[in-house]
């Protein structure tokens, strides 16, 4: 495991994967959101839980509060892994749009992007306006109880409150000055994931313009529930993931027998 592998990525699943699903948390999250996701997942999928600055083992790290200081780290953290197995990106809320940079700067920095994106609860990044970051730890702490996350009940914790508030913090000036003001398409497939109770930024209506962040296929998926439904639609949501990406898996194998034939066809290369 090299330094970058301990520090940014919690791994679980596939010990010899034939793809990696590299999984963005929220704002305030952390890669404990996904731990149970690689039971669910085809047995050949290796889960990559991203665990950013100032949260878990990196509490001693000051947190990043701008999206393109994070997303060139945690690209060039993937980098390596972009020449080997097929990577495909999930990222919720926040996670989504750092997901979605990532993947930018994979595909023109390195020539390899992911296979697929499935992007959830989070508002299209061309779509989107600065706004003023909250400033009152209280009010921002009510608003977010409203988004229904189960682990919002931690900040009830005095003790916890305080080791969380930092990153929580850094992650929403990083989420309020986030915005693409151009349309800057991916050459993945791209999935759109919503809760049909979701606020308007980041609901169903929202979720559709992602379609224009892809010069591939796109669809679009709406659950029961309001911002976090996929705490309660787990199960159900990594059914239709694990679908695509067998899909994926058997696209590409398809493709690797094929070019195997034309090249034995053609005697080999030639110089």
């Amino acid at each position: 495991m090299t330094q970058a592998d301990s520090v940014w990525f919690h791994k679980s699943g596939a010990a010899g994967p034939q793809m990696r699903l590299v999984c963005f948390p929220h704002a305030g999250g952390t890669p404990a959101f996904f731990r149970t996701w690689h039971r669910r997942l085809p047995a050949d999928v290796e889960v990559l839980a991203v665990c950013y600055p100032a949260r878990q083992h990196r509490l001693g790290e000051p947190p990043v509060d701008s999206m393109e200081v994070l997303a060139d780290r945690i690209a060039d953290a993937l980098a390596p892994y972009a020449d080997n197995v097929p990577l495909a990106f999930f990222g919720h809320s926040m996670g989504a749009g750092v997901a979605y940079e990532v993947a930018r700067r994979l595909e023109t920095g390195h020539g390899r992007g992911p296979v697929r994106l499935f992007a959830s609860a989070f508002g299209a990044p061309h779509r989107r306006r600065p706004v003023r970051p909250p400033t009152d730890d209280a009010a921002m702490l009510s608003e977010l109880r409203l988004l229904g996350s189960a682990a919002m009940a931690a900040m009830d914790t005095p003790a916890l409150a305080d080791v969380v508030l930092p990153s929580l913090r850094a992650d929403l000036r990083l989420v309020c000055g986030y915005w693409r003001p151009r349309v800057e398409p991916l050459s993945c497939p791209l999935v759109g994931y919503a809760g049909d109770e979701d606020k308007e930024e980041s609901g169903p209506e929202a979720m559709r313009a992602w379609g224009e962040l892809t010069t591939s296929r796109f669809e679009h998926r709406v659950f029961p529930g309001h911002h976090f439904y996929l705490e309660r639609g787990e199960a159900e949501l990594l059914a239709g993931i694990s679908g695509h990406l067998t899909d994926d898996l058997r696209m590409r194998g398809a493709l690797a027998a094929a070019r195997s034939r034309a090249t034995a066809l053609g005697g080999g290369p030639h110089e």
